[in-house]
């Protein structure tokens, strides 16, 4: 099923990556076709890692057929919840234990910086162990139904699910997708972002150590327009959660419908952060810098859409200016542990951005350009990847696209705002500051809500902006924060559905209501609906 390791590097080799990766799935008559491969590159450097065997329709529709049949069998979806609970916190276990390999490898296939996939990838365990531990305490319920009937109602699981994970955090959107799904008893089919494919594969094989069944779990990588397309549209998916662009998650959402399927969908996002003038400016730089700035701007939560009360505007943006620069400054390597910023995932991706930023109005203060030349940092050379400066624009309308639609990259705009002025005309539309403060009508015009953030330090104030905010996820004097006990999710645009917590949970499982009668023989025996009687009878 894999094949032969790849020799390209001396840390590629210490790392032990295939030459070539194939699914991950149950071995049946489908082949894999000669020639049918894609390329994994390095972003940084545009080293080719491996290649990777793209599947074919045929493969498939007999991989999911596959699925159907270990769900059927009842071998993970019949299993006991002890059991299952078992395996998970098993996974977990040889997952911490390769962390350190796993983070090295997302930093060559994302760009993402050491420092960022270290910290990141050494969390994930934590999704597993709640699901683990969620399965040994979520009970079932007694329904408090009338009359002699004991209705006991229990969480069952879907059937199999699809689930589309993106080149942004390939591993841990992964991870917070299958963790619940397994949890639940589902066998799950995962197409993993082809930019970014290789922990998603790698992981696929941890979970067979762990005691995954064959058939419950399978990875088939290849275009989300061709696999992607085939894997959605077929009749045994019985949910598809999808992490992409609202384009891809509007079309998935069609199947979904067309084939009475649930649809979660993490979509994209334009977070707002507003700095009131109370907020502690160092804390807020910093803050807003980690927000904008990390993963190169690859979220989507990252804070876009800087909105800084009149008072502190001007003092705000130098210390931001400031911070921008030192993070510029120390780009290098994304291998070196001090290196603050990688490129971008692809050099389409970076040619999207520029011509985002050729048709904006506003004035930047800094950035905006692609990098060249050497690291200050260690030397390393921008022009073999896709770098972009961390950019900072301000005189940005809200009709600006800039304003309106996700860059995915490391591109903020700024804007000022007054409280208690009287009126603020946004986008046509008239809104009282009575009613809303403009800076809260500046953060909710825009038709994404997934994230938001405030920093101040009146928590009154604070408690009252959150709840006016259209956003999913709402930070207070901090940004980012995730847990997988916390529901992760956003409004309007920015999609449907959560992920994580109970919630996660109870989404990939449905609920199965038994109704008993327990009366005795000659009551059940008197329950003639039909008798010739005219007593009343019950009915329902």
């Amino acid at each position: 099923m894999l094949a032969r390791r790849c020799t390209s590097s001396p840390l590629i080799r210490s790392l032990h990556l295939k030459a070539k990766y194939a699914p991950f799935a149950f071995q049946g008559k489908a082949q894999l076709q000669e020639g049918q491969e894609f390329t994994v590159f390095n972003p940084a450097t545009g080293q080719s890692l491996c290649k990777v065997a793209s599947v074919s329709e045929e493969f498939v529709i007999e991989a999911i057929d596959n699925a159907q049949h270990a769900f059927e069998s009842g071998v993970w979806s019949k299993s006991s919840a002890i059991h299952r609970s078992k395996v998970l916190a098993k996974l977990a276990r040889l997952l911490e234990e390769r962390i350190p390999e796993l983070a090295k490898i997302e930093t060559l296939q994302t760009g993402r910086t050491i420092r960022e996939m270290n910290a990141q990838l050494g969390r994930l365990p934590e999704w597993l162990d709640y699901f683990a531990a969620l399965l040994r305490t979520h009970q079932g319920f007694v329904a408090p139904t009338q009359g002699n009937l004991l209705n006991y109602v229990q969480r069952v699981p879907l059937g199999v699910v699809a689930q589309i994970t993106p080149f942004n955090h390939p591993l841990l959107i992964a991870v917070k997708k299958i963790a619940p799904a397994l949890a639940a008893g589902n066998s799950i089919v995962v197409k993993p972002s082809e930019l970014a494919p290789i922990t998603v594969l790698e992981f696929a094989e941890m979970a067979e150590e762990a005691g995954v069944p064959a058939g419950v779990l399978t990875v088939l990588p290849g275009l989300g327009a061709t696999v992607g397309k085939v894997i959605v549209g077929h009749p045994y998916i019985r949910k598809i959660d999808v992490t992409a662009s609202n384009q891809t998650g509007r079309a998935v959402g069609q199947i979904a419908g067309a084939n009475i399927a649930s649809f979660t969908a993490e979509l994209g996002g334009k977070a707002p952060i507003i700095v009131f003038d109370d907020a502690d400016i160092s804390s807020a730089v910093n803050g807003v810098a980690f927000a904008s700035f990390v993963a190169s701007g690859q979220t989507c939560v990252s804070g876009t859409r800087i909105i800084i009360q009149d008072g502190v505007y001007d003092s705000f943006i130098a210390a931001l200016l400031e911070k921008t620069e030192s993070i510029r400054s120390r780009m290098g390597d994304p291998m070196n542990p001090q290196s603050t910023m990688g490129p971008v995932i692809s050099e389409h991706h970076l040619g999207r951005i520029e011509g985002m930023l050729s048709r904006m109005t506003g004035k930047v203060l800094c950035g905006g350009h692609r990098l060249s030349g050497s690291s200050p940092l260690d030397g390393f050379d921008y022009t073999k990847g896709s770098f972009l400066a961390p950019t900072i624009i301000e005189d940005i309308q809200s009709t600006d696209e800039l304003w309106q639609e996700e860059v995915f990259g490391p591109v903020i705009v700024v804007r000022r705002f007054k409280v208690g002025c009287t009126y603020a005309i946004l986008r046509i539309r008239l809104i009282s500051a009575q009613d809303v403060e403009e800076g809260v009508a500046l953060a909710n015009d825009c038709k994404y809500g997934l994230g938001a953030g405030i920093w101040t330090s009146n928590l009154a104030r604070a408690h009252r902006v959150t709840a006016d905010i259209q956003a999913g996820l709402c930070w207070v004097n901090t940004h980012h924060r995730n847990d997988p006990s916390s529901p992760w999710g956003g409004m309007k645009e920015s999609g449907i559905g959560r992920e994580n917590g109970i919630e996660a949970f109870e989404s990939y499982s449905q609920s199965k209501s038994t109704i008993v009668n327990t009366s005795t023989l000659e009551e059940m025996r008197k329950d003639d609906w039909f008798s010739d009687s005219t007593a009343q009878r019950r009915y329902g």
